[in-house]
């Protein structure tokens, strides 16, 4: 089984990279195979609504010029995805909302029943914040989400810092010990029971 870890800070072995770290030592104690691949440094443009992925093939963004397209693909192959951002004025950092908002409208439909979760480390307030808008993501895109003994958010400024961050350090690995699990069990049930009947979905607008 393979995790596709997403690093939205712009700084490769910041904090965010460090959970991360833990988070992926966690995974492969458990035997399943982890990726991490750090999109906060790069130049990503935002959705606009184009509509263009909804009719093209595969469901591709209509930029081409990104890692948009080329991780959304190995995110749909995955069995699960870990969404990793530092805080910014309890928000997700702007990079890496840019690179979600793209990947999610065009391959939500590819993550159902997925194993995904979140981290996300600040300095000291605004990461549950964080944590809630990256779970958004996971949560509209009907993935299945770990659990652990609280939040998943370390705290830290300089890089490391997050290390010394105890209880942050244990919930963020337990989550991911959890993830193993669920990825297990998931994987192991596919031959007895089959995922929950789909239906097509309906769509309400309050403002005609």
């Amino acid at each position: 089984m393979k995790v596709i870890a997403i690093n939205g800070s712009p700084n490769q072995d910041g904090n965010t990279g460090h959970a991360l770290q833990i988070m992926k030592k966690e995974l492969e104690r458990q035997g399943i195979e982890v990726e991490v691949i750090w999109v906060g440094r790069l130049n990503i443009h935002g959705c606009i609504a184009c509509g263009y992925c909804s009719t093209s093939e595969q469901n591709r963004c209509v930029y081409q010029n990104d890692i948009v397209n080329e991780t959304a693909a190995k995110m749909r192959e995955a069995d699960g995805f870990i969404l990793a951002s530092p805080t910014y004025y309890a928000g997700i950092a702007g990079t890496m909302k840019s690179f979600l908002d793209r990947v999610f409208f065009t391959s939500s439909e590819y993550f159902k029943y997925k194993v995904a979760t979140s981290v996300a480390v600040v300095r000291r307030a605004g990461g549950v914040d964080v944590v809630h808008q990256l779970n958004n993501y996971l949560n509209l895109a009907e993935t299945v989400t770990p659990p652990s003994q609280y939040w998943t958010v370390g705290y830290g400024m300089n890089p490391g810092e997050v290390l010394r961050d105890e209880e942050g350090i244990q919930t963020i690995r337990k989550n991911a010990r959890c993830m193993a699990w669920l990825l297990k069990v998931i994987e192991a049930g596919k031959e007895h029971v089959p995922f929950p009947e789909g239906e097509d979905r309906a769509m309400t607008n309050f403002i005609r």
